[in-house]
């Protein structure tokens, strides 16, 4: 993918600290390195200091949704994210996949009746609990999570 596809990140550039960019195959084995790579950047600029682990969760249940989910573990398949710093409004994460996108609000309560006993379904609950503020845009191909 050419740099211009990967996610952009909304923050305006003029408060913009720092922007890290990714783009790699659909493959779940690189969650763990790209996340810590991603979490070495957040605890050095310290823009999370004592919310790390809600970002590591958030960030790790975004990207296996994006690589599971979106790109159905196809390796040719691209995910993309990118992570921006602005002083004033906090940590933005942007993760995109090249998958079909689906609709936020057709996915059921893992906490409520019989979705207590599902196996699955509990990533975006669990994004939406520990960020300040989780969107989605292009047709569910891409969260936008941001944390003050």
């Amino acid at each position: 993918m050419a740099p211009d596809s990967l996610p952009q990140c909304e923050f305006e550039s003029d408060k913009l600290a720092v922007r890290l960019r990714f783009s790699g195959p659909a493959d779940v084995a690189t969650i763990t390195p790209v996340v810590s790579w991603v979490m070495d950047f957040v605890k050095e600029m310290g823009c999370a200091a004592g919310k790390e682990w809600e970002v590591e969760i958030a960030l790790r249940e975004a990207l296996a949704n994006a690589m599971v989910h979106g790109s159905k573990r196809d390796p040719s398949k691209k995910v993309e994210f990118c992570v921006a710093i602005d002083n004033d409004r906090g940590l933005l994460i942007v993760v995109r996949d090249q998958g079909e996108g689906f609709d936020p609000s057709q996915i059921k309560e893992p906490v409520v009746g019989q979705n207590l006993f599902s196996d699955h379904g509990r990533g975006i609950f669990l994004i939406n609990q520990l960020m300040d503020e989780v969107k989605f845009e292009r047709g569910g191909t891409e969260i936008h999570m941001r944390k003050r």
